[in-house]
């Protein structure tokens, strides 16, 4: 099934996400479900925000850029309950998209490295280092989880500027390839 994508201005994308445990009914169809989204959308990486579910999981696809980056190559994952226990090396600085808020990009100083720890979907733990391009990609959909999005990260100035974009994404003027749930106003 694919959801509707949640856009900017929805009070769910504000709301820290919880923990499920083992009793959570329906799990491994929600990750189908949501990289099925996400794909649909071609994005890489999808949080249950976005798709109006206030819980800790987000699904990450980075194999379609293998062909560049062959260690992407079978990156393909869902992260149950993650959480971010480290964050060093270096902060770099790169052009980011959501697909909650469609048509926007901007720069984003992000750690190049980080350590989390995860269940994958048959409840096992993993604690496990990802460095780079992976790591980014982890840390911006970490950030959904906590309520947080990209252009948090601008400058008060650069988000001013932004402003009446973002406000024209929160009402729905915005084309995308993709369905999208705009906010009740």
């Amino acid at each position: 099934m694919i959801y509707p994508i949640t856009v900017f201005g929805d009070p769910v994308l504000r709301k820290i996400a919880t923990d499920i445990d083992q009793t959570y009914q329906g799990l491994e169809k929600l990750a189908d479900d949501m990289f099925e989204t996400m794909h649909n959308a071609d994005g890489v990486g999808l949080a249950a925000p976005q798709v109006g579910l206030t819980i800790r999981i987000f699904v990450v696809d980075l194999s379609p850029l293998g062909e560049d980056h062959p260690e992407l190559k079978d990156f393909k994952k869902a992260f149950v309950n993650p959480h971010i226990i480290e964050k060093e090396g270096e902060k770099i600085l790169m052009d980011e998209g959501c697909l909650s808020i469609p048509g926007l990009r901007e720069d984003v100083l992000r750690y190049s490295t980080i350590r989390m720890k995860y269940f994958d979907l048959n409840w096992v733990e993993h604690d496990v280092v990802y460095t780079g391009f992976t790591a980014r990609v982890l840390q911006h959909e970490y950030d959904h989880l906590d309520g947080i999005m990209f252009v948090d990260y601008c400058s008060p100035f650069k988000r001013r500027i932004l402003k009446g974009k973002l406000s024209d994404i929160s009402k729905g003027k915005v084309t995308t390839s993709y369905r999208i749930k705009v906010p009740r106003i």
